[in-house]
C-alpha cells in the first residue's frame, strides 16, 4: 500500500468512526489481483461509557439501574449496590471494526474507490492483537502489519479530514 492509498484509506476510516476515539488500527498489507488493489485494517475504538445513576448516594452503571428496576424484589436496591461493590474490575473492552478498500487500477472503472467500515465485536486490546497475529500467520503474509496508535492514526490524517 503506497504513502497515498494509506492516507485515502485512513481518511476514510475517520469519516465514518470519530478519530477522537480511536485507539489504535492495524493496517494489513495491500493486495494487487488483476487491476484491483484491495486492503483491510482492524480498528480498536473506545467504547461510549455508558452514563452512571446516582442511586441513594452511590453510583451506578446505567446497566445495573435498569437490571434493578426490572427486579420485582423489595429488596432490589440493597442486591444491586452490594454486587456492584464486589464486582471485579472488567479488562477495558473496545469496540472493534473492520475497515476494507477496493481500489480500481485498470480498465473501465478505473479510478473507481469503495471503503466499507463494519463493527465486528468487542473484546480488549490484547485479544485484538492476538487475532491480528493470528490472521498475519494464517495467512502466510511476508508483510509485517502496520501498526499506528490513535494520535499516529489522527496525525497521519488529512488537515481537512482531522479538523
Amino acid at each position: 500500500m503506497t504513502d497515498e492509498t494509506r492516507t485515502r484509506f485512513l481518511a476514510a476510516i475517520a469519516r465514518q468512526l470519530p478519530p477522537e476515539r480511536v485507539i489504535e488500527v492495524h493496517l494489513f498489507a495491500g493486495i494487487r489481483q488483476g487491476g484491483v488493489e484491495s486492503g483491510v485494517a482492524v480498528i480498536a475504538v473506545d467504547r461510549v461509557a455508558a452514563p452512571s445513576v446516582e442511586v441513594d448516594g452511590g453510583i451506578l452503571p446505567a446497566d445495573d439501574v435498569a437490571e434493578a428496576a426490572e427486579d420485582p424484589s423489595p429488596y432490589r436496591d440493597v442486591v444491586t449496590v452490594e454486587r456492584d461493590l464486589h464486582r471485579p474490575r472488567a479488562a477495558s473492552r473496545y469496540t472493534v471494526y473492520s475497515a476494507r478498500y477496493r481500489s480500481t487500477l485498470k480498465g473501465l472503472d478505473r479510478g473507481k474507490w469503495e471503503v466499507s467500515v463494519t463493527e465486528e465485536a468487542d473484546a480488549p486490546l490484547l485479544t485484538i492483537d492476538a487475532v491480528v497475529r493470528g490472521v498475519q500467520r494464517r495467512s502466510g503474509d511476508a508483510d509485517e502489519t502496520i501498526r499506528l496508535s490513535g494520535d499516529e492514526f489522527r496525525a497521519g490524517l488529512p488537515v481537512s479530514v482531522s479538523a
